[in-house]
């Protein structure tokens, strides 16, 4: 009996390892920007990484995804007709190993770079899902498309000005999806294996913060801020447990994903500014604690992101305000505790991905940078800084360009993208 409950225990401990190393999804292994590699370089060496290997991509703001030693991306090409691609790379050496393109004409889309969401990972199959609503299941060792949907079509989506955005969520046998369909399917679950319909929830349009899924009172909870509210649901049939209004003043612009923290949620966007709830401990409802919007998107109160996830530690909120400006918050008011303007240079927009690592917290910023940093109630204390890929026009024909999609970080090595390439560097410590 000993025996077996040791191997039972080594191989459960493999088996977390080996999903830990992995970046299978939107934001991380569990959706939190949280990297839980050990051995990463304390600080860089020279002011520009070195490259593993570079694969030739076309534009899009997808950010890779890794599993089981592939890299996955998504992009757009537009010549000599409009088509979306999936693309699966060899991690270890770029070499490509299947792509998959499909005719995909965009239509009252703004910003047309290429497919916004993440291609999720699970059980050996990947789920892609472009701008204009098309959600593939392909086996993710052949790039065999198992199923297929024309989300579009089959949900009358509301189409947002800026396309489908939230990557795909697997919680048990369903892939969850934030596509704004209409009657009640803002949100939908298919089953995982077939693609066929499970349950749809919510009279809302879609915003483009992909949703989470977080523990509640005993039970698992779907977290999601549609364009109209934040909301509760049960994963497994879509019944809403609550429902809190932050409809939007001039327009839906959040991409952020929803942050859980303690017993806390928070929600931001560029022009309505944050919220923070409190979850019940006992039951599933929450109460408001704070909401603070300033006057514009430039004189503006607390946080107003866009593109960037806040990290949330200890007493403290950190993020990137409209403008680029990087701010504290104290958690349980919103009040601005310091702001710091050296992380991004200053520009409408501008975007910097947060990861914890361990004590630190890590930064891909939209000039293609990585930075090594302490956040904490004193403020920002940069660690090190290097360049790792270029920006690109595609994704914004502005300030040289930008790199706004989100890097993987997995098996010690970042993987990043911008319109022209996929790439890797080492970030092993010697």
């Amino acid at each position: 009996m000993l025996k077996q409950a040791i191997a039972l225990l080594l191989m459960a401990l493999a088996t977390t390892s080996a999903f830990a190393d992995d970046w299978p999804q939107w934001r991380g292994p569990t959706r939190d920007g949280v990297w839980r590699e050990s051995g990463i370089v304390e600080r860089f060496d020279k002011p520009k990484l070195d490259i593993v290997w570079r694969a030739d991509i076309s534009s899009g703001y997808s950010g890779p995804t890794v599993a089981d030693n592939r890299v996955y991306v998504t992009d757009r090409v537009v010549e000599p007709k409009q088509i979306e691609r999936i693309h699966c790379f060899d991690a270890k050496t770029g070499r490509p190993i299947w792509t998959h393109a499909y005719d995909c004409e965009y239509r009252g889309v703004g910003y047309e770079a290429g497919p916004r969401a993440s291609v999720t990972l699970d059980s050996g199959k990947a789920y892609a899902l472009g701008a204009m609503g098309n959600l593939l299941c392909l086996d993710a060792k052949s790039g065999t498309v198992l199923w297929r949907k024309d989300l579009l079509k089959t949900y009358s989506i509301e189409m947002p000005i800026w396309g489908i955005a939230a990557a795909p969520l697997i919680e048990d046998d369903l892939v969850i999806l934030h596509i704004g369909g209409k009657p009640d399917a803002c949100l939908v679950a298919l089953d995982k294996k077939t693609g066929k319909e499970r349950w749809k929830a919510l009279d809302d349009g879609a915003s483009y913060s992909a949703p989470i899924i977080i523990e509640h009172a005993g039970r698992r909870v779907l977290i999601c801020y549609t364009g109209q509210h934040a909301v509760g649901l049960d994963p497994k049939t879509g019944k809403v447990h609550w429902e809190h209004p932050f409809p939007p003043k001039r327009m839906v612009i959040g991409v952020a994903s929803p942050v859980h923290h303690r017993d806390q949620l928070f929600f931001t966007n560029f022009f309505d500014g944050a919220l923070m709830l409190r979850l019940d401990p006992g039951k599933q409802t929450v109460t408001e604690v704070w909401q603070r919007a300033g006057e514009s998107e430039m004189e503006t109160d607390g946080l107003q992101s866009i593109i960037s996830t806040p990290y949330l530690a200890g007493d403290h909120i950190y993020g990137v305000d409209s403008y680029g400006e990087l701010r504290c918050l104290e958690l349980e008011t919103g009040k601005r505790v310091w702001e710091d303007l050296s992380a991004v240079p200053k520009a409408r927009w501008a975007t910097i991905h947060f990861v914890k690592h361990d004590d630190k917290v890590w930064m891909f910023n939209e000039r293609g940078e990585l930075i090594i940093s302490r956040l904490t109630p004193t403020g920002f204390d940069e660690i090190s800084r290097t360049k790792l890929i270029d920006p690109t026009l595609d994704q914004l024909p502005r300030r040289g360009g930008v790199c706004w999609a989100h890097p993987a970080l997995a098996y010690k090595h970042v993987f990043a993208r911008n319109d022209k390439e996929l790439l890797c560097a080492d970030l092993t410590a010697k």
